[in-house]
Formats: structure tokens, C-alpha cells, sequence
């Protein structure tokens, strides 16, 4: 389809006999700290809670009588799942959504309230889109693409319809979530032949940034695999025709980590006391890091909040991590003696900042490592400034305050080395969160290898993270690597990680020595 029919096919759009017109908030609190004029576009407010009913009711709303009488599937996980079952309800229609079996529970359940048949098939997105594909072959149903679709990219192009309507002043420029590239899609091909002057600017997770990835290669890519933190913009591969898009109309796509995720997942709470799924903030993420960026000051920065359906107990862990991306807090490894009123003399040490976390166990040695979150006071005050500072004192300290394994896993296990232990290997995992995953590896894992170490935490995902330490021969190291591999789980070695070095391995001289 030529670019400039998408302005024709936005404007025919259906999209309001089930989604609605959401209003704009202005971020008053953030906009004033960081001297810009922050405006968030509320598609939480659907009646999905998400901007997926757009473009999932826009497809279905165009099928002819005869496609609509043998009904309509998708393969999703999340929100175009909720999508596509509104809009099977409204029409009138039969809808099945092929999920994943990991799938929470609280997503499963929203889909069937709203009437559509759920089958839970595989293990995986792509086994389930498999099987959704070859039974709509099969039925003659019509298969609901989530992004990749003209239909569909028209829908969510409504959004910028309404910007274009709400906004009577520039638009400097706008941030849109990109995970399989509908939503930037629509709206970069409705504002930038609207109003060219408007920056359309993407964001993603840096380890999920698919379109970042294929606008570079200057063609699309595949991702070998996606961090499912921002579950709704974890995609491996930007759509064909949306790709096409953005190459024409897409100015720069903006990566953002997942502690600046969690950041704006609490200033969209502080600012409008609403809690956003941490794809549906990544655009504020992606805002606040432009602004840093260009030092920019008064300009009218529009961000497309677009969906808030999160897990409950996910909060936990964005809370956890919000901190870190303001800087507002410290995690360091130092070392004290181990005597009476050795912590009392490193609070004084800190100039009375505040403790936000401690962790230690005694150790039989001169010297104790302790793990501690420290609140700093001012940009200025990070991490390896505080190093610097104690260092000059006569302490030993690390900074840890970017280390993933120390954030998600060893601030819950503190408990002290095992200095007997021989040919230790630590290994990170990402389980998919459904019953047997365990007992597989276990099993396949049989009593060649025993296991020294074993922490896992459930953050309300659907894959759980694990924390694993094995004892492995040098002259059985291929055969482990290989026992690996074919788990099909994905994993990373932590073994020389400078966290796990210091407080989990045998005992290190200091932390200097670790961090080197």
C-alpha cells in the first residue's frame, strides 16, 4: 500500500464502535523538574486497557460476512489477545486466542471473560502463532495479525488522529513503544505527512530493540533472543510493511534499560497515580532520556502511555529497581574488620547518608564483606564516587550498582562463602514459569553434576530467574556445556562476576581484586 493511502484508510477507521477517544495528561511534576512540557497520551483507558483494540477491531471490523461467519484467531500473550476477544464480542463473532501455556493466569482469565475460546499451546509465542496459523488454515478462519497488517496499522494511526485534534500546539516530538511496530507504525505515517516538522521517535528495551537493530542493518533482523521484562514489546523481529514504514517516517529509535522502565513506571504512579505496564511506559523512559540527551528545555514532548495491564506482583520488583535509575541510590560491596563497632565507624565513614539496605553474615577472617545500599544526595554522589570516598578512608569498596546479578539475586542470599567447595561454575537462567520446568532440569541434569548453589524469585512473569552453581571437573566441561544446550533454556555464566567473586566463591583479598 503507497504510504499516503494510510491517511485515508486512518480517517475510514471503525475504530470507535468498541475503543475510544483517551484523553492527554500533562506529567506537572516531571515536566517542571526537568523544564519541558511532558504530555502522556492515556491509552491505559481503553476498555482493554491497552491501544491493541484499535487495530485488532479496525481488521476484524472490515471482514465480509462469509469471514466473519467462520470467525477469527490470534497468537497472543497479551494485550492484542484482549483485543481481538473485545472485538469478537462486539461483531458478534467467534474468536479463538492461541496462548502460550505459560501464560499468567490473570491474562488467560481477562480473554475468556470477554468470550473468546483460549487454547493453551506450547511453550513459546512462536509454537503458539504456529499453531494458530495452521488452524486458521484448517477452519478457514481469518488469522488477526498483532501488528503486521494494513488494518491494523491503520487502527493504531487513530491515536495520532486524536493527537493531531487534542494538541492545537506543536508537537516537538512524540514517543511511541516499538515491539512488533504497529503502533509507530500508524502513527509515524499519519503525523509525518501531517505535520512534518514533528520528530516521531521510537523506543525499545537495548535488549529488545528489534527496529534499533534493522534500521541500522538498513533491513530486518532477527533478535536471537528478547529480555521479556517489558513483555509487550518484546518482539524478535520488526513486522515486514511496518519496517517499511518507519524507514520512510521514523526519525531515530531511542534504547532504554530496564531500571529507566521502572523509573517511569513510578513518575507516571507520582504524576498521575495510575500504574502502567512497563511496555506502556517505556515512551516516558525513552523522553526522559532524550531530554538528558539534548539538553533539551520547553519543548512539548508527547509520550504514548499504551497499556497498564501488569501483574500485581511485578510491582515488587519495579519498585526495587525504580531507585537505580534515578541514581538515587547506591549498592556497594565493602570491606570492614570484623570486630566490635566496625559498622557503627562505616556509617560514620558515610557522612550520615542514609542506609537503604545491609546485608552481611560473620565470616572468620579478619575482614567482613558487607553488601549495602547507600542513598546518595545528589547526581554527583555515584557509586564509584562513594568507592573513591571510603577508599580514602581505608576502606575497600566496589561498586555494584549496574551489576544485573547483584540487583536480581545475590541482595536476597547473602550467607557467606564455602571455601571447600572445588570446581564451582555459577550459571544464570531464565526459566518459563509453568509447573515441571524444574523437575525437566533436574531430571535432565541427572547426579552427574552436583548443584552447590540454587536461588530463584518469582516477579510475576512468565518466565521465572534462576540462580545456579555447579560442581564441574575441568576434564567435564564440554559435556556440561553440552548438557546446557540442549535444556533449551536460555543462560548466561556468571562465574567471573565480580558479586558473585566477593561474596559466594572462595574468599578474595579485597574488592579491588575483584572488580579487576
Amino acid at each position: 500500500m503507497k504510504a499516503g493511502a494510510y491517511l485515508e484508510k486512518i480517517l475510514a477507521s471503525r475504530v470507535y464502535e468498541a475503543a475510544k477517544v483517551t484523553p492527554i495528561s500533562p506529567m506537572r511534576r516531571l515536566s517542571a523538574s526537568h523544564h519541558n512540557n511532558i504530555l502522556l497520551k492515556r491509552e491505559d483507558q481503553q476498555p482493554v486497557f491497552s491501544f491493541k483494540v484499535r487495530g485488532a477491531y479496525n481488521k476484524i471490523a472490515a471482514l465480509d460476512p462469509a469471514q466473519r461467519a467462520r470467525g477469527v484467531i490470534a497468537a497472543s500473550a497479551g494485550n492484542h489477545a484482549q483485543g481481538v476477544a473485545l472485538a469478537g464480542r462486539k461483531l458478534g463473532l467467534p474468536a479463538i486466542i492461541v496462548m502460550p501455556s505459560a501464560t499468567p493466569t490473570i491474562k488467560v482469565d481477562a480473554v475468556r471473560a470477554l468470550g473468546a475460546e483460549v487454547m493453551l499451546v506450547g511453550e513459546t509465542f512462536e509454537e503458539a502463532a504456529a499453531y494458530a496459523h495452521a488452524l486458521s488454515e484448517e477452519r478457514g478462519m481469518t488469522f488477526v495479525h498483532p501488528y503486521d497488517d494494513p488494518l491494523v496499522i491503520a487502527g493504531q494511526g487513530t491515536v495520532a488522529m486524536e493527537l493531531l485534534q487534542q494538541l492545537s500546539e506543536p508537537m516537538d516530538a512524540v514517543f511511541v513503544p516499538v515491539g512488533g511496530g504497529g503502533l509507530i507504525a500508524g502513527v509515524a505515517a499519519c503525523l509525518k505527512q501531517t505535520r512534518p516538522e514533528t520528530r516521531i521517535i521510537g523506543v525499545e528495551p537495548e535488549d529488545s530493540a528489534c527496529l534499533h537493530a534493522a534500521l541500522a542493518a538498513g533491513e530486518r533482523v532477527t533478535l536471537p533472543q528478547v529480555n521479556i521484562f517489558a513483555e509487550g514489546v518484546a518482539t524478535t523481529s520488526i513486522g515486514v510493511e511496518n519496517f517499511r514504514l518507519a524507514q520512510l517516517f521514523v526519525d531515530e529509535v531511542i534504547t532504554v534499560n530496564t531500571d529507566e522502565i521502572c523509573a517511569a513506571v513510578k513518575d507516571i504512579f507520582d504524576d498521575l497515580r495510575c500504574i502502567a505496564e512497563p511496555s506502556g511506559a517505556i515512551a516516558l523512559a525513552g523522553i526522559k532520556k532524550y531530554i538528558a540527551r539534548e539538553q533539551a528545555e520547553n519543548r512539548n514532548l508527547v509520550g504514548i502511555l499504551s497499556g497498564a495491564n501488569v501483574d500485581f506482583h511485578r510491582l515488587r520488583h519495579v519498585s526495587e529497581r525504580s531507585e537505580m535509575a534515578e541514581r538515587s541510590e547506591a549498592v556497594l560491596a565493602v570491606q570492614i574488620p570484623e570486630e566490635p563497632g566496625s559498622f557503627l565507624s562505616f556509617c560514620e565513614a558515610l557522612n550520615h547518608r542514609n542506609l537503604t539496605e545491609f546485608n552481611y553474615r560473620y565470616q572468620a577472617r579478619a575482614l567482613a564483606t558487607i553488601y549495602v545500599g547507600v542513598q546518595v544526595k545528589s547526581p554527583q554522589e555515584t557509586g564509584p564516587f562513594l568507592c573513591r570516598s571510603l577508599g580514602e578512608q581505608g576502606y575497600h569498596a566496589c561498586d555494584l550498582s549496574d551489576n544485573e546479578m547483584a540487583k536480581n539475586h545475590l541482595r536476597h542470599m547473602i550467607g557467606g562463602t564455602a571455601p571447600d567447595l572445588t570446581d564451582e561454575r555459577l550459571f544464570r537462567f531464565q526459566f518459563p514459569e509453568r509447573p515441571g520446568a524444574l523437575r525437566k532440569f533436574l531430571t535432565e541434569l541427572g547426579a552427574r553434576w552436583n548443584i552447590s548453589l540454587f536461588h530463584y524469585r518469582n516477579h510475576g512473569a512468565a518466565y521465572g530467574r534462576v540462580l545456579a552453581a555447579f560442581q564441574v571437573p575441568n576434564d567435564e566441561q564440554d559435556a556440561f556445556r553440552a548438557f546446557l544446550n540442549d535444556l533449551g533454556y536460555a543462560y548466561w555464566e556468571e562465574t567471573d562476576n565480580p558479586a558473585y567473586q566477593l561474596f559466594l566463591a572462595a574468599p578474595l583479598e579485597n574488592c579491588q581484586a575483584a572488580a579487576s
